[in-house]
């Protein structure tokens, strides 16, 4: 390669950096220095909401920790949705037991199918309260205080209120990859939402005012979109001044992961399937920073090959190494992830090029195999 080639992927590979260290700087290191407010002492009605689908297990083993979190008034309604398992007893059960739950049912009917949206509506119409909260069936909050904390950032001006929802830690690499990406995509959902720019939210843990959801129609605007019922209504709604986020230790919920690569790929694949609806302004963010990352990877590559520059190159990237590590392990403190930091130089370099064939083939196939979750 000649003198002009390299000069010319040098620029590339400094301009790289420059994006990469702005992205961890302004958005990533948002939340480390996030101070929540101090909690109002009002403590709204809340209306917790759950779908579920074929998830007896689940529910008997998760729902006691939502139905007995330390609120003074709340209700959680459970939306059977066509369940052909023992869900319909386990929710029988715990109604005799827990005066808080209530449970909608929508029976199976052969010449009407529909997604999960059709289910959360049917649970939203069924609350009593203006402030709705919404987990999944196979998540539990981590403590009796998760519903305090959600709501307690509300003010007259809040319309959502974005939680943390992390999945638990088990054995495996594909375990590391998972929280090491939800940690991620947290230090990105929460940071740009901190900066003025929310752009979703998990329904693992989300919290928004029933006026929202009817005054918008509903999931009217995307409708068709078998997902999408967390991360687009966001999208497509919330607003800088009245989005708020809540990560305290106390308010996460963990959830069951993949244990199977294909149902991670299959997960991943319905999430990423929505991301080409979201406001073009989300989508350059959300693209700038893994090809940054990719074109950070390439010209190092070839840069260090000839030795070109090497003192100037290599000070570089010492800098973003340090940069993306020390953030990680801030980040990881804040959202109680541990035991991922000497996993995520790999998750680094890998999980862009992973990002971009799943998502290029969710292009190429233009619709998703449509899934209730």
């Amino acid at each position: 390669m000649n003198g002009n080639l390299l000069i010319l992927c040098f620029i590339i590979y400094c301009a790289a950096v420059s994006v990469q260290l702005f992205y961890y700087f302004w958005f990533f290191l948002a939340p480390v220095l996030y101070r929540h407010p101090e909690p109002s002492e009002k403590l709204p009605p809340v209306s917790v909401i759950i779908c579920a689908r074929n998830e007896a297990e689940n529910l008997r083993n998760f729902l006691p920790s939502v139905l007995e979190q330390d609120y003074p008034d709340f209700e959680v309604i459970v939306v059977n949705d066509c369940s052909e398992d023992e869900t319909y007893q386990v929710l029988g059960e715990m109604l005799l037991k827990y005066p808080v739950l209530k449970v909608s049912t929508i029976g199976k009917d052969p010449r009407f199918s529909h997604s999960k949206k059709f289910a959360q509506f049917i649970g939203i119409k069924a609350a009593s309260h203006e402030i709705l909260l919404f987990t999944d069936a196979d998540c539990f909050p981590v403590s009796r205080n998760w519903i305090k904390l959600m709501v307690s950032g509300f003010t007259p001006d809040t319309e959502f209120v974005l939680g943390y929802g992390g999945y638990l830690r088990k054995k495996g690499i594909l375990n590391l990859y998972q929280r090491c990406e939800t940690l991620f995509i947290a230090m990105q959902y929460t940071g740009m939402a901190i900066r003025g720019i929310p752009y979703m939210g998990v329904g693992r843990n989300l919290a928004y005012r029933k006026e929202v959801f009817f005054r918008n129609k509903g999931f009217g605007n995307h409708s068709h979109i078998h997902s999408g019922d967390d991360d687009l209504f966001v999208n497509s709604y919330a607003r800088a001044s009245s989005t708020k986020v809540e990560f305290r230790k106390d308010a996460h919920t963990r959830s069951l992961p993949d244990y199977s690569f294909s149902s991670y790929v299959k997960r991943k694949l319905r999430h990423l399937s929505t991301a080409r609806y979201y406001k073009p302004l989300h989508k350059l963010i959300l693209v700038c920073e893994p090809l940054s990352r990719m074109v950070f990877y390439a010209s190092f590559a070839i840069l260090i090959s000839t030795m070109f520059l090497w003192q100037y190159i290599t000070a570089l990237i010492l800098i973003r190494t340090g940069t993306v590590l020390t953030l990680f392990y801030l980040n990881g403190k804040k959202f109680e992830e541990k035991g991922i930091l000497p996993f995520v130089l790999i998750f680094d370099i890998f999980s862009p090029f992973v990002n971009l064939i799943l998502y290029s083939g969710t292009l190429r196939s233009k619709t998703v195999q449509p899934l209730w979750k």
